[in-house]
């Protein structure tokens, strides 16, 4: 049987786009993809600090629609920025076996969502909120019973699932499409241009033989970079070996992290904003990623992509992704916001050295590659359409 499978999503993000390409593939699925809109270069910008268009190809390798946004000021991160009442005949009149919506932020995700109510199609969320975010009771509440209307929740990791079954999801309901990244492409392009490190650590002003810590993301308050430098200034106080700082990214607390490192003189430097067929170079270069966010941060998909490019990570213990990708032999976790925390892990890794670092890396690779793939992903969200058809 084939099943004719819509999917609604704000605009193309480079993290969803290849399991839609693999569904496509699939076939026994008819699928069809829903845009809310697509970002100029200052709305993909808003957050980042910087204008900008993705620079892989995200519109190709499966059918999809832009749907008509009439919301006053269309926007890919504010609730009314997506409108699209459109598609309440888009499911009406489309003869659709099942929807499938990622999240619940905008209005757009639950127009669709009583769209399908109305007409009795199913509609599966792949959301990413966790148990880890405090929530006034009265948002418990609406949440869950807003969680009760969709026919079934996939899961992207541990805290999401805890998440859902805290909401009164059955566990039948449940199933598993782990958060990931094209591994391939960080892998292979990580390959493709190893014989430039030399010539990178030189560009970025690295010393080869020095332990590099990354920070990348965006210059925000969830992201708390001045944690990070906290930590490295703590260690120097102390004088304890700081390793050095590659920071990429950009955005409001840029300026105030760079007068930071300017007034205690730490060994940091600011990359910018690079694109996605520039960040490699960043990875290549370093030795350990650095995620000292808050409970904000529902997954870190930075730490999929550093580690698929053979780098361990220290994250804080309110980063979504800790309860799965982060054990002994892949990184660190701290109690977040405890600077003197942060440090001792800079400290033991620094000890360890990059030698050890590296062999680190090599267990972090291969567990996202292993168990954090599109395949996983395509084969719960069939499982799911199965489920929610029988």
């Amino acid at each position: 049987m084939v099943f004719k499978v819509g999917i609604l999503t704000t605009h193309p993000i480079q993290y969803q786009v290849p399991w839609f390409r693999l569904l496509a593939q699939n076939a026994d699925i008819d699928l069809h993809v829903f845009f809310c809109m697509i970002p100029n270069a200052m709305q993909q910008g808003d957050g980042f600090g910087v204008a900008f268009e993705w620079d892989v190809p995200l519109l190709n390798g499966y059918e999809y629609q832009v749907l008509t946004n009439i919301a006053q000021t269309p926007s890919v991160t504010n609730s009314g920025g997506c409108d699209t009442p459109e598609i309440f005949a888009i499911v009406k009149n489309g003869n659709w076996d099942v929807f499938i919506v990622n999240g619940w932020v905008v209005k757009s995700c639950l127009q669709l969502l009583v769209a399908c109510r109305l007409y009795s199609i199913p509609c599966i969320v792949r959301g990413e909120s966790n148990h880890l975010a405090h929530r006034a009771w009265w948002k418990k509440q609406l949440q869950r019973l807003l969680i009760s209307q969709y026919s079934a929740c996939l899961y992207i990791g541990k805290a999401n699932q805890q998440f859902y079954l805290n909401n009164g999801v059955a566990p039948e309901k449940l199933f598993s499409t782990p958060y990931c990244i094209d591994n391939e492409r960080f892998t292979a392009d990580t390959s493709q241009i190893l014989s430039e490190k030399s010539s990178l650590l030189e560009k970025f002003r690295l010393d080869p033989h020095t332990v590099t810590f990354l920070y990348c993301a965006k210059f925000i308050p969830k992201k708390h970079p001045l944690d990070l430098l906290q930590a490295i200034a703590l260690l120097q106080q102390n004088h304890q070996p700081t390793g050095q700082l590659l920071m990429v990214g950009d955005g409001e607390l840029r300026p105030i992290c760079e007068q930071f490192v300017r007034d205690h003189q730490l060994p940091v430097r600011f990359a910018g904003f690079l694109n996605q067929s520039e960040i490699i170079a960043a990875y290549l270069v370093s030795d350990c990623l650095v995620l000292p966010s808050d409970a904000g941060e529902t997954w870190g998909l930075v730490v999929n992509e550093a580690m698929a490019c053979g780098l361990p990570a220290i994250v804080s213990d309110q980063v979504g992704c800790h309860f799965d990708l982060i054990a002994p032999e892949t990184g660190w976790t701290y109690p977040m916001g405890q600077i003197d925390k942060l440090g001792d892990r800079l400290a033991t890794a620094i000890k360890l050295g990059q030698e050890k670092l590296a062999e680190m890396g090599s267990n972090a690779q291969r567990k996202v590659m292993m168990e954090y793939n599109y395949q996983k992903v395509v084969c719960g969200i069939t499982e799911a359409i199965r489920y929610v058809r029988s």
